[in-house]
């Protein structure tokens, strides 16, 4: 196999981005199983008797009771409720293990102790690797035996490994691909690697996985975010095992913004799923997206996708049709189109909205 780097000037600069047949192994994350190794990204870890109730107050999730072996997305806002930043969280052994984006990891790690004040909480990096395993067949025998496991874990929670570290089923993917995390132990994970390539899981680099990341519509921190991205615009909300946002807990940094778009208003961007022109170059993320000559958005993760051709993920103005005609790349050279299936649903009233509304009326 001839592993090709990731671009260097993209978020997985360090990891492999294929082995020589890129199609190929999305492919086999679709129909099969792949491993992609997603070691660059950032590992830490707290402990001490109030690390629970300590992240609880400085987060957006509600984490103060998370149970033996949950995991759940969690969220640092700043005062305006914009992210800063996005990582996945789960409970296990005593500890409480954070992975994020490989940029983000020594900000976060300086926030956190910035904040610990008089708790009982020590964050501190953790020395472990994230292994990802795509595909249908991971609940196979073989697959379950190299893991040591007798069933996979439910989704968005994880199991302890033999040797260290443990598995984390994550939600999945598309037609029912499933989807695994080993955060594992650094020095071990060539050994891994080794032991499910024999169970037949194949190699795979990140461009499969962010194929597959593309199509379930899920965004990526600093990729298909910016710096005025609130959560609600990227599909964030939701308690534990569900989003990153618990609306109905205790006060944190940027809660005001969150209630407000939530009980009042409405998000002014939607994150959608772009599917791009193929005959011409590619645009890059961050290429402003444009509707009748005026900025409607910004794309986010630009990929080729096996089935699905050249597609993205785009945070566009709230409100544009699915049939809307768009353009993006240099000099505005790419067409673009919003997948329907990828629009958000119709915005509801919220409840502060709905009592307005009452007011209003009443007074007529």
């Amino acid at each position: 196999m001839r592993a090709v780097p990731a671009p260097e000037t993209g978020p997985d600069a360090g990891a492999i981005w294929h082995y020589g047949d890129p199609l190929g192994e999305q492919r086999a994350a679709a129909n099969d199983a792949v491993l992609v190794d997603r070691s660059h990204r950032a590992v830490l870890v707290l402990t001490g008797g109030d690390r629970q109730s300590w992240l609880h107050s400085i987060s957006s999730q509600h984490v103060s009771d998370l149970p033996e072996g949950a995991s759940t997305q969690n969220l640092s806002l700043d005062g305006q409720g914009r992210v800063e930043d996005h990582w996945i969280q789960t409970e296990l052994g005593g500890a409480t293990y954070l992975d994020t984006e490989p940029w983000r990891g020594e900000p976060l790690l300086a926030y956190l102790r910035k904040m610990v004040f008089w708790s009982d909480v020590t964050p501190d990096c953790a020395d472990m690797a994230v292994l990802s395993l795509l595909g249908p067949r991971l609940a196979d025998a073989a697959v379950l035996d190299a893991l040591g496991c007798d069933a996979l874990p439910a989704a968005m929670t994880s199991a302890p490994l033999p040797g260290g570290g443990f598995v984390r089923r994550m939600p999945g993917g598309p037609a029912g691909t499933l989807e695994l995390d080993l955060l594992v132990p650094r020095g071990e994970s060539p050994a891994w690697r080794d032991r499910l390539a024999r169970a037949g899981v194949r190699a795979a680099g990140v461009w499969a996985y962010e194929a597959h990341r593309v199509e379930a519509l899920r965004p990526r921190l600093g990729v298909d975010t910016d710096e005025r991205t609130i959560p609600h615009e990227v599909g964030w909300i939701g308690g534990p095992g569900e989003g990153a946002v618990h609306l109905d807990k205790g006060c944190y940094r940027g809660q005001e913004t969150v209630a407000r778009v939530h009980n009042l208003g409405k998000p002014p961007r939607m994150l959608v799923l772009l599917h791009l022109d193929g005959s011409v170059d590619r645009p890059a993320t961050a290429d402003t997206v444009l509707a009748g000559g005026r900025a409607v958005g910004r794309l986010g993760t630009v990929v080729e996708h096996v089935d699905l051709g050249p597609i993205a993920l785009a945070l566009l103005k709230r409100g544009l049709p699915a049939d809307v005609e768009l353009a993006t790349g240099p000099e505005a050279g790419v067409a673009a189109s919003i997948d329907a299936d990828s629009l958000p649903a119709a915005d509801r009233i919220g409840a502060g909205r709905l009592a307005v509304e009452r007011l209003r009326g009443g007074a007529r």
